[in-house]
């Protein structure tokens, strides 16, 4: 009986062990979600921002062709120094490392798949 009293016993020290370390675990950051988010504040009132829909200013390419001309993560530190550059009517503005990290994976999410 003794021994099915301590097997008991450390089944419920690890189950506790295991449920405090499990709520210790930051929870995983949804870098796409985060990333469209930025864009649908900052990007929307020019760009065309998903994978479908023109630009509403001629000028400003729409996000799911910037692969064309950039490799995306080439990107990151432009928004790292504050873009300057772009279409005429973009504002200048700098990102934080985790922004950045969420706005470039939204771009690389709705880039068109090459190849089969």
């Amino acid at each position: 009986m003794r021994l099915r009293g301590l097997i008991a016993v450390l089944g419920l020290v690890l189950l506790a062990a295991c449920s405090h370390a499990a709520s210790q675990t930051p929870p995983r950051r949804d870098l796409v979600g985060e990333g469209r988010a930025l864009v649908e504040v900052y990007c929307i009132s020019c760009h065309a921002i998903g994978e479908t829909g023109e630009s509403r200013l001629a000028e400003a390419p729409p996000f799911r062709t910037l692969s064309e001309r950039y490799p995306i993560t080439a990107l990151e530190e432009a928004f790292a120094e504050g873009v300057l550059v772009g279409h005429p009517a973009m504002p200048e503005f700098r990102l934080e490392p985790d922004q950045i990290d969420a706005l470039v994976a939204y771009l690389e999410s709705i880039q068109p798949r090459r190849g089969g």
